[in-house]
């Protein structure tokens, strides 16, 4: 059996990853598609042996994309991409002639004293856990953050028996009155449906501000905010979980070690750039969904069939199908423009700063506390990122930036008196090694997996 190389290798089984796999793969390129999780379906499409789809959107696509998905390899830890394309996972290499990166991004966070208490969950987390395992973040939960994604995470906790005692957002929707977007208002008065039927309170410009409890979650002080989240009144409620987002950050480990080139996006994450055909900068990289954007499932969807028939186009030569690429650039031009919308009403405000004391954890890993890093600054003449990272250590420990990457970035910068930048960002998210990886790994030989019908 040969064990050649894949024509295209997809990192990521999520929407964006799917749906370029068996684009190409339909164009006639050999393909396979690897992913950490042992289903395709991503974060996005979390579900356990036999679901039916309640609780999720798009389910049917799913269910086509997966009938005609190419060679999938489950429990494959990406952890470094050598130019050419050598990819080192936990179970071997794999080689492929073009790489399509659809990773996709994890919840943002912006910490709040006694955020590192047990029972503090990210909300992407918290429905994490319920789709995947059937279990609820807890019996009385507040949903906290900014932006839509709230409102499918608290339906979802409270359908499955949950108390959600409320949904606090910290910014206000009223940018989507002002321009509704049409294809999405049945699915947001679905959540509004749910969230009246369990008599769940939403209030704009409120969130939590700080958790309490001894050992774990026993309450939480919800703050009312100005227009800029500054704390203008707060009040302690109980609960023994908290679920907290503040959008996505994209997931950008793989593009960043193959040199791929990287841009401020509108909701100041970093993100990286591709063309009209989701080419990255790098020769054979092509990228979709959230690595060059968070926009969605359906921007996500449309992204990865346009790299996938792009990539097949340039690698095998596969015939482009000329009106159906013009009417996925149609899709994703109204995809974009709703992701722009999404981002223009709920940026992430300054006033979040004001919300922390000397010692709340900004980085949980490394214990580095918000007065550590002044000092860095202050005492020891740090000016950015970088060198508050090698004086004080955010950024040092087991998740290497991810979780306090942006909110370290952000005060940073707003401590040397201006807004953050793409290299600010870039001094936290650039990693050797992709994934935490033991050292066995490191020095072990694998096997490589051979493709089928190779």
């Amino acid at each position: 059996m040969s064990t050649s190389p894949a024509d295209i290798a997809v990192l990521g089984a999520g929407p964006a990853g799917l749906a370029a796999a068996v684009a190409a793969s339909q164009a006639g390129a050999r393909v396979v598609l690897l992913d950490a999780g042992q289903r395709v379906g991503g974060q996005y499409w979390r579900h356990r042996d036999g679901d039916t789809g309640a609780g999720h959107h798009h389910w049917r696509e799913l269910q086509r994309l997966r009938a005609a998905a190419p060679e999938f390899l489950g429990g494959r830890q990406v952890w470094h991409v050598e130019p050419g394309f050598t990819l080192h996972t936990n179970e071997g290499e794999v080689h492929a002639r073009t790489l399509i990166v659809a990773t996709g991004a994890y919840d943002r966070q912006l910490p709040f004293p006694g955020w590192t208490l047990p029972g503090v969950f990210t909300a992407g987390g918290a429905q994490a856990l319920l789709k995947g395992q059937g279990v609820t973040a807890g019996r009385r939960v507040v949903v906290a953050g900014t932006g839509p994604f709230l409102l499918p995470v608290a339906a979802g906790l409270a359908e499955a028996g949950a108390h959600v005692v409320a949904v606090c957002e910290a910014g206000s929707p009223a940018g989507f009155a002002r321009r509704p977007p049409l294809g999405k208002l049945a699915e947001g008065a679905g959540y509004v449906r749910t969230l009246l039927k369990h008599r769940i309170p939403y209030r704009i410009r409120t969130t939590v501000v700080a958790a309490h409890g001894t050992g774990s979650v026993q309450g939480a002080t919800i703050a009312s905010l100005d227009a800029d989240w500054n704390i203008v009144g707060t009040r302690e409620v109980e609960c023994d979980a908290i679920a907290v987002g503040y959008g996505f950050t994209p997931q950008l480990e793989i593009p960043l070690q193959l040199g791929c080139e990287t841009r401020l996006d509108v909701d100041g994450s970093l993100v990286a750039n591709a063309d009209d055909q989701q080419r990255a900068s790098v020769p054979g990289v092509y990228l979709a969904g959230e690595v060059c954007g968070v926009g969605g499932a359906p921007l996500s969807l449309v992204e990865g069939e346009l790299a996938g028939l792009h990539a097949a186009f340039a690698t095998v030569g596969a015939v482009p199908d000329d009106a159906r690429v013009a009417r996925l650039l149609r899709k994703r031009r109204q995809a974009r423009a709703f992701a722009r919308l999404l981002h223009e009403t709920h940026p992430v405000r300054p006033g979040w700063r004001t919300w922390l004391s000397e010692d709340t954890q900004l980085c949980r890993c490394e214990e580095v506390t918000v007065g550590r890093v002044r000092e860095s600054i202050v005492d020891l003449g740090a000016t950015d990122a970088r060198s508050v990272k090698l004086l004080a250590r955010p950024g040092m420990g087991m998740c290497q930036g991810r979780v306090c990457g942006f909110a370290t970035s952000c005060l940073v910068a707003a401590e040397r008196g201006r807004a953050h930048t793409a290299q600010d960002l870039l001094a936290m998210a650039a990693r050797p090694i992709a994934n935490p990886v033991p050292l066995g790994t490191l020095s072990e030989t694998h096997p490589t997996p051979t493709l089928e019908g190779s």
